[in-house]
């Protein structure tokens, strides 16, 4: 942990410098006992394939965050290109963003977005506090996918992702 008071990097310079680095998007579900909570992510990675484990980054005091904690359990909807205005949707911030919308749970044990590519079952496994972020450990106990094109996330804004079709040229040995 450093022991600096003022960043060495600019904190827009960092999220600018950061948004060079394409992701994809989800939507992170949960539901505790207050009801069901979501939020658009693109701070998602994989840890561990054995035994699966993934992560995602929340603001400091997100409600699902704080639901998904409280509630031990939480799925990762990662989104098609088709479902930009879900992702929008659920980036509101302090909106009821299930509002009109029918819960589907799919076999869940909390609601899933409908169509997304895949989808990841998660009991928390545990939570770092790191910066201004709550960093949420989730152990994968399913996952399930769908053919389709992923939604993009760059600089900003939604992009999409090509696939080139041919194989990555490896240039270390």
């Amino acid at each position: 942990m450093s022991t600096m008071t003022a960043p060495l990097v600019d904190p827009m310079v960092m999220r600018q410098t950061m948004g060079r680095f394409a992701t994809g998007v989800a939507v992170i579900t949960t539901e505790d006992a207050s009801g069901p909570h979501g939020m658009t992510v693109n701070s998602l990675t994989s840890v561990s394939l054995d035994p699966p484990l993934l992560l995602v980054c929340f603001n400091h005091g997100a409600r699902t965050a704080e639901a998904a904690v409280s509630s031990g359990r939480f799925v990762v909807n990662i989104l098609s290109k088709r479902q930009q205005a879900i992702a929008l949707r659920f980036a509101a911030r302090g909106e009821d963003h299930f509002a009109g919308l029918d819960l589907e749970y799919a076999g869940h044990r909390v609601p899933v977005v409908p169509q997304a590519l895949a989808h990841l079952e998660c009991d928390v496994d545990r939570v770092v506090e790191a910066g201004d972020h709550t960093i949420v450990f989730g152990a994968v106990l399913s996952a399930s996918m769908r053919d389709g094109e992923p939604l993009g996330f760059f600089g900003g804004k939604f992009s999409d992702i090509q696939q080139h079709g041919h194989e990555p040229e490896h240039w270390f040995f």
